[in-house]
């Protein structure tokens, strides 16, 4: 009987023992619950059904999923968004790798570089989308200006389907290569010393100490910000939204654009969230395999 009892009441204690730490828990878990975990399940019961916020919502099965593969933009959408990530990785993954390992290389002015390619990090995205619009003018950008410098011709920039999307690129790197950088800077102060000293005694050269020790030893932290990198890139928005209006000639249209149309331009909500349950998937991939590799660094 006494055993019974204590089976019973040991729960009772363990839960009364750490009570005050549920409550300091739950405000957190109710934040998280109502803005990631609800709109994820509502977004994938909408995904199923018709909505257009005049009738009540009917169930449509697969419709939704089958209009969205007939879209005519859809293939567009998703060959712009794959572009988008890989000039991303070309570009706002390489450079800020480069931009550390000279930080890391130089004897002075450590601290005056990482102000100077930290700075538009700190600049509000709006603004600094607003500033490169202007550089990218055809008639008075201060891009054309420099290449009139040099005699050379002027582009159109944001307002060619070929040159538009390395435009968003470019400006993307130029806004937001400053935290990546850091992250590589810290990974470089974790490489020891000795390593760097046992490579000069044997007169290895700086390439040599580049692909034999520096790159290797922050290989870990290059795996996930090359996945993080992956991800953020496909669900690219605001910048072609602001910038181009998905334009010229769809050039610049992305999935979450297009899920952007379909919600409050067509008022097709079902569509939305089902494009929405396809870019979710194709993520949950790349997350899936960032915990991975996560999980075995940390081992």
């Amino acid at each position: 009987m006494k055993t019974a009892d204590n089976l019973l009441h040991k729960p009772l204690h363990i839960i009364k023992s750490n009570l005050s730490g549920w409550l300091f828990l739950l405000p957190a878990v109710i934040i998280f619950f109502t803005f990631s975990w609800y709109p994820i399940v509502r977004g994938f019961i909408i995904s199923f059904q018709q909505i257009d916020l005049v009738n009540p919502p009917r169930f449509v099965g697969l419709k939704n999923f089958i209009l969205l593969f007939k879209d005519r933009d859809m293939p567009a959408a998703w060959i712009n968004t794959l572009y988008y990530s890989l000039l991303g990785i070309l570009f706002g993954y390489v450079i800020p790798l480069i931009l550390a390992l000279f930080i890391n290389e130089v004897r002075n002015g450590k601290g005056f570089f990482r102000l100077v390619f930290y700075t538009p990090t700190i600049v509000p995205p709006m603004a600094v989308m607003l500033l490169w619009k202007w550089i990218f003018d055809p008639r008075r950008g201060l891009a054309n200006s420099f290449l009139g410098f040099f005699h050379l011709e002027p582009l159109l920039w944001l307002n060619s389907p070929d040159l538009s999307m390395l435009s968003l690129v470019i400006m993307s790197t130029w806004a937001y290569s400053g935290g990546t950088m850091l992250i590589y800077l810290a990974a470089l102060q974790g490489v020891p010393v000795s390593l760097y000293e046992a490579a000069e005694i044997d007169g290895a050269s700086l390439r040599t100490r580049l692909f034999k020790i520096t790159l290797p030893e922050i290989k870990g932290v290059m795996v996930i910000l090359l996945v993080l990198q992956i991800i953020g890139t496909m669900q690219v928005f605001m910048e072609p939204f602001v910038m181009t209006k998905g334009g010229p000639a769809n050039s610049t249209l992305t999935v979450i654009m297009l899920v952007y149309r379909y919600g409050f331009e067509f008022r097709n909500f079902g569509v939305a969230g089902a494009l929405g349950v396809l870019m979710f998937l194709v993520l949950l991939v790349f997350s899936l395999i960032y915990l991975r590799i996560t999980r075995q660094n940390s081992k």
